[in-house]
Order: C-alpha cells, then structure tokens, then sequence
C-alpha cells in the first residue's frame, strides 16, 4: 500500500544478502498486507559483491512499495542513515535481513501497543524477551560487548545492539541527520545523542531467534566499540551534534 506519506517506513540495510532478502521480503510483504495502515520498506545495499540489488529489484516490480537504494562505502551505519533519512514513515523501523525477530513483533513498537516514545529499543534482555537457539558463548560476546556500553557510554539500557529499533519521524530526522558513526557504534550513538537531546525512549522486549551466520566478533568488536564510544564523546563535547543553527549547551552527561 504506496503513499508519500506512509504510516510506517521499515528500513533493511543489505551487504551480500542475495540469499536472505527474497524469503525475508516475502514475510515482510504477508505480513504487511494484513495492515490497516500505510506503508513502505526501503532496501539500503551497502557495497555488495552478490545480487543484492538485483533480487530487490525483481521483487519490487510487483511491489510498488518496495524501494531500493544503493551506497557503495561500507558500513552499517552509513546504510542506515541512507535509508531513515530517505524514508517518509510518520514511524521508521531499523529491520535486519534475518528477520532474527519475527516481523510480527513489530507490532510491540506501534501504537496502541506502544505510545508516547520517540525512540523504541528492540532489547533480547529483560522480562518478556526470548532468546532461542543461542549458544552460551555467543550470549556471553553479547553480555560483554553490552558491559562496555554500559560502562562507557549508555547505562540505560540492557541491549543498545539489537537490530530493530522503531524512530518517530522527528526524532529520526533529528538524530539521523547528526549521525557520524559509519561501524557498530551507530546504535549506541544514535541513542547516546537521543538521551542527550530528552527523547522519550523505552525499550522493548522481543522474541529474537540465534542466527548462526552472524558476524560478530568478541574482540575486534569489542575494540571496535570502544574506540567509536571515545570518539561519539569527543564530538559530543565539541558540539558535533548540536542541532542546526543551535548552540552547543553543556549537561552533566558531558564528562
């Protein structure tokens, strides 16, 4: 269902995902079709060497709502930030290709379910979250990666990492458009400047499925983190993330 001004934007940002986008868009499309409200999901490709575009593409021939867009420097954040800023959702919804959380759930970030936040956190900690089919020891990479965060930079909140989170459409356009992080430090970025700025955010519990082919690696991830939480700091105390034509204004948070 194809507007200008749709209720609800879900945005998927794709490396080398010829294999997991077509089954994933399907799902996505079953799922969609039985809302009431509007729509659209935009595919970021994101420096691919496979068919990526190519299989949006073909599915976007019979799925008008279905757009592509293609950003050929690498990097998750950077993909992201391509596709929320393009997005017209009055609602824009971070997704993953695995689909690791059952796109049904997406209906735990929406009103009626979910009202009064500007930022919502997909979190795989917590009361009424599951994980399933996880292995101890990448929960452990998980705990740890998360302990930084915690530790470093975001205190609030239990899983910054998560793949899917919800924006409203002002917080999105605010906080997308001072983005910087281009790695992993997107997420914590992202709600770094969100608590920073006094959005409303809560998180979200979410049934979430172990994905064996994911990426993530303990110690390069680990590092990683840390040197972009130094970095998210530093633009923070140099007033990188002052909204336009604003001046930069000091908080407790800034040492």
């Amino acid at each position: 269902m194809t507007t200008d001004h749709p209720f609800l934007s879900i945005v998927i940002p794709a490396h080398n995902e010829e294999k997991r986008l077509p089954p994933s868009l399907a799902k996505i499309d079953a799922y969609l079709k039985k809302q009431d409200y509007t729509y659209e999901v935009i595919v970021v490709e994101n420096g691919s060497r496979d068919r990526t575009s190519e299989v949006v593409r073909e599915f976007a021939k019979d799925h008008p709502y279905v757009r592509l867009i293609e950003v050929h420097t690498r990097g998750k954040g950077l993909a992201v930030k391509a596709g929320m800023l393009a997005a017209r959702g009055e609602y824009r919804f971070i997704c993953d290709t695995d689909l690791s959380m059952p796109i049904e759930e997406i209906a735990k970030f929406l009103p009626p379910v979910r009202e009064g936040y500007d930022v919502l956190i997909g979190s795989r900690e917590g009361e009424g979250a599951r994980r399933i089919g996880e292995p101890e020891y990448r929960h452990i990479m998980g705990r740890v990666l998360n302990f930084i965060v915690k530790l470093t930079a975001v205190s609030e909140f239990e899983d910054t990492q998560c793949g899917f989170k919800m924006f409203k459409r002002k917080a999105a356009e605010d906080l997308f458009s001072v983005q910087r992080m281009s790695g992993i430090g997107f997420d914590v970025e992202l709600i770094y400047v969100a608590l920073r700025r006094g959005y409303r955010i809560t998180d979200v519990p979410i049934t979430w499925y172990f994905d064996p082919d994911s990426r993530m690696r303990l110690f390069q991830d680990s590092l990683k983190i840390l040197l972009e939480i130094w970095e998210i700091r530093q633009n923070w105390r140099k007033g990188v993330y002052a909204p336009h034509g604003a001046s930069r204004q000091h908080s407790p948070a800034d040492v």
